[in-house]
């Protein structure tokens, strides 16, 4: 079965079973990395990516589900105004330790941005509840959404 999907911008065919996780389309079949495997059911935010703008967890998210939907990967984020500001934010931070969670919380805030620029403290953790960061960057995460809010308010890039 080919399900058709559109990733980073881009059209694409993916030959494979309805059932199957959309990570392991996005990681075997297009070859995209940068969505991590983490727990494998949805808990720890490691395979995050936005569908159609909304932050959803691609290890536990059926391919039949997204057929025909707009899927962005964080490789798709220096294409993408907000997701390009967050990143730089938390590249400048030094946001990440190991680096393994970091992709999936990248993909998180940018939803979150994406639907309230200038959201506060609780909204903010709230879109981060199902991303683990077992590093212990928490304050270093914070800080980099925080810069990102405010260079995007003041149209900073």
């Amino acid at each position: 079965m080919a399900v058709q999907i559109e990733v980073n911008g881009v059209a694409c065919a993916v030959a494979a079973d309805g059932d199957t996780p959309l990570l392991y389309c996005l990681r075997d079949d297009l070859k995209l990395k940068g969505t991590r495997f983490g727990c494998g059911a949805g808990h720890c935010g490691a395979c995050t990516v936005m569908v159609d703008g909304r932050a959803v967890q691609s290890c536990d998210t059926p391919l039949w589900s997204v057929s025909g939907r707009s899927i962005t990967t964080v490789e798709g984020l220096a294409d993408d105004r907000i997701g390009r500001a967050v990143r730089d934010a938390f590249i400048e931070l030094q946001a990440a330790q190991c680096g393994f969670c970091i992709d999936g919380i990248l993909m998180a805030v940018t939803a979150l941005l994406r639907a309230d620029a200038r959201p506060g403290r609780p909204a903010i953790l709230k879109a981060l509840e199902r991303n683990l960061c077992r590093c212990g960057t928490h304050v270093r995460i914070l800080r980099a959404i925080d810069v990102a809010i405010e260079r995007l308010a003041g149209g900073v890039q």
